[in-house]
């Protein structure tokens, strides 16, 4: 952890690249129309599906031989607003478990309604799966690990808002 003084520098350096790169709503022009699909490797296709669909209930929207690895899965999760959650096996590789480093994935973040929240909270209690968030504060958030080790996280929060505001206004 960084000591104080480090800490202190960490912010006035953030607060320095605020000034210099954050764009008001008015100037953004973005290229693109949102993410289409993240892609993560799973190492079982049926314990995935009923992970994300039978356990947090997002519908299975496709399955297919992946066009780039003869035997591969490749199957997609509607995540709502035209977002996908795709994912691929590669049966034969020999793929190790991945570990958090840089340019790795820390967490997906997905948005779900306020009533949709408390009813998956009920339903990860209900089937005893370890979670966080609630129980430190972040009230709006729950964090869990699939079971690849990936982290996501079901936020209540709506798309565009962080740190109790609205991004795009």
């Amino acid at each position: 952890m960084p000591t104080e003084s480090e800490l202190v520098e960490l912010e006035a350096r953030r607060a320095e690249l605020r000034a210099k790169y954050v764009l008001p709503p008015a100037e953004r022009d973005t290229p693109g129309r949102g993410i289409h699909h993240a892609a993560l490797i799973c190492s079982d296709v049926e314990q995935t599906i009923q992970f994300y669909q039978g356990l947090l209930g997002f519908p299975l929207i496709e399955l297919v031989e992946n066009r780039d690895y003869k035997g591969s899965s490749h199957f997609f999760f509607d995540l709502g607003n035209k977002t996908l959650l795709g994912f691929f096996d590669f049966p034969g590789l020999g793929l190790q478990p991945g570990v958090e480093s840089i340019g790795s994935v820390q967490h997906i973040a997905i948005s779900v309604p306020r009533d949709r929240w408390e009813r998956l909270r009920a339903k990860l209690d209900e089937a005893g799966v370890t979670y966080f968030g609630p129980d430190q504060g972040i009230a709006e958030s729950m964090y869990l690990k699939d079971p690849d080790g990936v982290q996501i996280e079901l936020l209540s929060d709506p798309l565009m808002y962080f740190g109790g505001r609205q991004l795009d206004e």
